[in-house]
């Protein structure tokens, strides 16, 4: 197995040999690249092109910023921001900035390395809490997506989870599945709505909750 090769960028020294340690415990990942400021995000993926780029928000020259640049001069590179901020204002900001997952530091080793090997994988990943949160926010649309009335009623649980922020296992938990099983569900339901990520999906599910 070819292991996912990962540039860590952020400019507390101590935590990111510490993020390094966990990741170099797993066969799954390779560090790469270690830096800490935005120049060196974009320096450090335009030489090595690594798989994940594990990026903090607030460093010198900008998470944001960094994102942004990154994701522009190499596309292939998935952008996770791993962060303390809760706002959910800079949650939109970096996902629009090009980045594929937003992760609060409290998270555990295995939890991070379960999300980025899913993001990896090709799927956006967004803290469960701060992603219902966002969900609430959102403002009703005036047309309900027709390709929710395609969903089989599993679909429609596994999408009614989604919606409610909570992550695959999780939802596997509450629905007696494995999380396989569930994934595989999900797939369906992104082809059946026509959206490219679960966030997309859960927010066509919140929409459609908001017009009852």
């Amino acid at each position: 197995m070819t292991p996912v090769r990962v540039v860590l960028v952020d400019d507390h020294p101590l935590f990111r040999e510490g993020v390094a340690a966990t990741l170099g415990a797993d066969p799954r990942f390779e560090v790469v690249g270690e830096g800490a400021s935005a120049d060196d995000a974009l320096t450090l993926c335009t030489a090595l092109l690594p798989d994940l780029l594990l990026l903090d928000l607030h460093l010198p020259g900008g998470g944001v910023q960094g994102a942004r640049t990154v994701a522009a001069a190499c596309p292939v590179t998935r952008i996770v921001m791993l962060t303390v901020s809760e706002e959910e204002a800079d949650v939109l900001a970096t996902l629009k900035a090009g980045a594929r997952g937003f992760i609060l530091k409290g998270v555990s080793g295995r939890e991070l390395r379960s999300i980025l090997a899913s993001v990896a994988d090709g799927e956006v990943y967004v803290t469960p809490g701060l992603a219902a949160s966002m969900l609430r926010d959102m403002p009703p649309t005036p047309t309900l997506p027709s390709g929710l009335d395609e969903l089989t009623p599993r679909e429609r649980q596994i999408l009614e989870g989604v919606a409610a922020g909570r992550s695959n296992k999780e939802i596997a938990r509450s629905l007696d599945l494995t999380e396989k099983t569930v994934k595989h569900y999900m797939t369906n339901v992104l082809q059946k709505l026509q959206v490219r990520n679960r966030v997309e999906a859960a927010l066509l599910a919140q929409r459609a909750q908001d017009r009852g």
